[in-house]
């Protein structure tokens, strides 16, 4: 058994600046220990950025018209997917380019279940995920994929929230006048 607590790490991405943020926490924390790092993106109607499916009932006047909008709906589809693959290239090279392994996927399905599906199927150590912080009905009709996560993955989960506060050393803590007289300085 190895004595790195975390030797493989997957970070889930979108489009947001909470997802920049556990981008960057993934990375940090790869470098630190040498662990391979799996960059992911699920590909699922439910995203945010997806185009939503459009419903429409046909009937024998109006087949031309549900083939353009299928059409459309294919082609928004496709700028999805292209939108994405550009986007976890570039976080590949940003994470490579820092040293860390790093590889890229683009999973299709429910987000929550995928990660956790993929978690498992990679032997994830380590699942970083940013969370929307979506609460009340906004939580209900769109679920919380970080809750699904943390119940459900077959690993450790980190989840960053938008608001986290960068990190302060010592030196950028203004301590009380009686403290500062305690240390020396």
């Amino acid at each position: 058994m190895s004595s790195v607590p975390f030797q493989t790490i997957m970070v889930a991405i979108d489009s947001t600046e909470v997802s920049h943020k556990a981008f960057e926490k993934a990375i940090s924390i790869a470098k630190a220990l040498d662990a391979k790092l799996f960059i992911s993106h699920v590909l699922s109607f439910r995203d945010v950025d997806s185009p939503q499916p459009i419903h429409s009932y046909s009937t024998p006047g109006t087949i031309v018209i549900d083939e353009a909008i299928r059409q459309k709906y294919q082609q928004q589809w496709n700028d999805y997917i292209e939108h994405y693959e550009a986007l976890l290239k570039q976080k590949l090279e940003k994470a490579q380019s820092r040293g860390v392994d790093a590889e890229s996927i683009q999973p299709q399905g429910a987000i929550g279940r995928v990660l956790c599906e993929t978690a498992r199927t990679l032997d994830v150590d380590l699942l970083i995920v940013g969370s929307h912080q979506r609460r009340g009905i906004s939580e209900l009709m769109m679920g919380s994929t970080s809750n699904y996560i943390m119940h459900h993955a077959p690993c450790s989960v980190l989840v960053v929230h938008p608001h986290t506060v960068p990190q302060t050393t010592r030196e950028d803590v203004d301590a009380p006048a009686s403290s500062k007289e305690m240390i020396g300085v």
